[in-house]
């Protein structure tokens, strides 16, 4: 029973640090919007109640790095601006599966077209669904009382950091929550190492069996692509890749807790219902045509335990499961998570803290408060007074552009690669030879993530990727999986066989290192 409790602490623990750096993301296009854009100039950019606007609306969507739970704000957003359902959820649905870090991964995969379709049908599934719902339901825009606008200057910014901090303590902070919760089920539900042997293409339930993981969980853009990336090299079924990706990445429950509250019972089942025929229909219908032919399918995969739990209640932890939990959330955290996750909670304190002031003093009476007109120019003498849309629209652009310098620091130049992954492989192949499972279990992943942005890195940097190096870099990943598998054993297994497999692991990764550094 401890495994379990504890397990649940963890998957949602380690859920909420990736979601954090988004959900402040969420958090600062909603203040823009709410503060800077206004209600009219909103609907004039999203649009609404229209087969355009479901288009406007998921270019939107591809364009902001986003997930499931940092939509949440935005989404509430957008119905106080007046905006139809249809085009809420296109860019709601949109918005998760891909940005530009999440992208470049995946057209680096092996099948590229199969990215490239994914986001196609994506397409057809919010257009679709989103002009069938607004036929049946034609009149669920409503609008909502706006705000008096901030005059120019610091107190305008001001006002977005207020909108962004009363947002991040109010009922979205109870959607967001709800959302992890779907993790936290999928661990209590999903034993240990419990699908590694499902999703097979000859399946043909493996979508269905998806879709029922896919809804409660919850996966950054960067996550469900990934284990896409994993599926694809083990010959997984298409179809439940695109529901992982669809549905894992795009929904949670929070999103239909917050569709079930506003709309009722029968509009959220019947959005819910349109939603899973037209994504159960593409899956089936891509299958076979996207499903590589030059791949030999594996009957064992770890992409997806992440869903499942992740401790054994036969082997519990030496030091304890609240050391082993804390010690896998500092090893697995990364710095953009661990800013995120600040800005997040300070924003939370922020929000609780103006909730407890407004008994007294309300900051927006101050921040709405006309100035006193003097005769004198308004402002410093050379500032410009640009109209709040506008400011919108460039902080958008700027978070947009921040996401796309990101990717070159993510996937950094393939020597710098190299480098890391030669650090990674020397702990992980050293750590198998000690006997050392647990060290080694924790090392693999990371060569075979660094593996990945070697490859994202080099193709981002000169617009191709080799054939030679694709194959160097998919022999590497084979030999760190088989080496995985036999560590998994633990003290029963062949120590031999571990020797031989670290030799073959390490002169993998020498003539990966020569592929890409000898190439010219």
């Amino acid at each position: 029973m401890d495994a379990i409790v504890w397990g649940v602490v963890l998957r949602t623990a380690q859920a909420s640090v990736q979601a954090a750096p988004f959900i402040f993301t969420g958090l600062c296009v909603m203040g823009m919007l709410h503060r800077l854009m206004g209600q009219a100039h909103t609907k004039r950019l999203f649009g609404s109640n229209s087969t355009a606007s479901l288009v406007q609306s998921w270019v939107i969507g591809m364009l902001l790095p986003g997930c499931s739970l940092g939509v949440i704000p935005i989404v509430k957003q957008l119905r106080r601006s007046g905006i139809a359902v249809g085009t809420i959820f296109a860019f709601a649905l949109s918005s998760p599966l891909f940005d530009p870090l999440s992208l470049l991964y995946g057209l680096t995969l092996s099948k590229p077209l199969t990215i490239v379709a994914f986001a196609g049908c994506s397409l057809v599934v919010v257009t679709l669904s989103g002009s069938l719902f607004d036929w049946l339901f034609p009149n669920t825009e409503q609008t909502s009382e706006e705000p008096p606008l901030t005059a120019p200057g610091v107190k305008r910014l001001l006002a977005i950091l207020v909108a962004m901090a009363r947002e991040a303590a109010s009922g979205s902070l109870g959607l967001i929550a709800m959302g992890l919760v779907g993790v936290g089920l999928l661990s209590i539900a999903l034993p240990l190492g419990s699908l590694q042997a499902t999703m097979a293409h000859e399946n043909p339930y493996s979508p269905l069996l998806m879709t029922a993981v896919a809804l409660p969980a919850y996966a950054t853009p960067m996550t469900a692509m990934g284990q896409l990336g994993s599926m694809f090299q083990h010959g997984n079924s298409i179809g439940a890749a695109f529901i992982l990706l669809t549905l894992g990445a795009g929904m949670n429950l929070g999103l239909l807790t917050w569709m079930v509250r506003e709309y009722g019972w029968r509009k959220a089942a019947v959005w819910f219902g349109l939603i899973l025929a037209i994504v159960l229909g593409l899956s089936y219908g891509i299958e076979r045509p996207l499903y590589p032919k030059d791949i030999e399918p594996a009957d064992h995969t770890h992409a997806f335990d992440i869903y499942c739990r992740p401790f054994d209640s036969s082997s519990p932890p030496s030091a304890g499961y609240p050391a082993e939990i804390w010690r896998r959330l500092q090893m697995d955290t990364q710095i953009h998570e661990r800013w995120g996750l600040m800005a997040w909670f300070g924003l939370i304190a922020m929000g609780l803290a103006l909730k407890a002031l407004d008994r007294v003093w309300s900051v927006e009476d101050w921040l709405n408060r006309p100035r006193v007109q003097t005769g004198k120019p308004y402002g410093l003498r050379y500032d410009l007074v640009l109209p709040g849309w506008v400011l919108a629209l460039a902080g958008m652009g700027a978070i947009v552009a921040a996401s796309v310098v990101g990717c070159f620091a993510y996937y950094p130049q393939p020597e710098e690669a190299l480098e890391e992954l030669g650090t990674a492989k020397i702990e992980a192949l050293q750590a198998a030879l000690a006997g050392n499972s647990e060290h080694a279990l924790h090392w693999i992943p990371i060569c075979e993530s660094w593996n990945r942005r070697l490859q994202v890195g080099a193709y981002l940097r000169t617009g191709r990727l080799g054939e030679f190096e694709r194959m160097k870099s998919r022999v590497f990943q084979n030999k760190l999986e088989l080496l995985e598998h036999l560590v998994e054993d633990g003290p029963e297994v062949d120590r031999e066989l571990v020797r031989k497999q670290v030799v073959a692991a390490q002169r993998a990764y020498s003539r990966l290192r020569a592929a890409y550094l000898e190439k010219e």
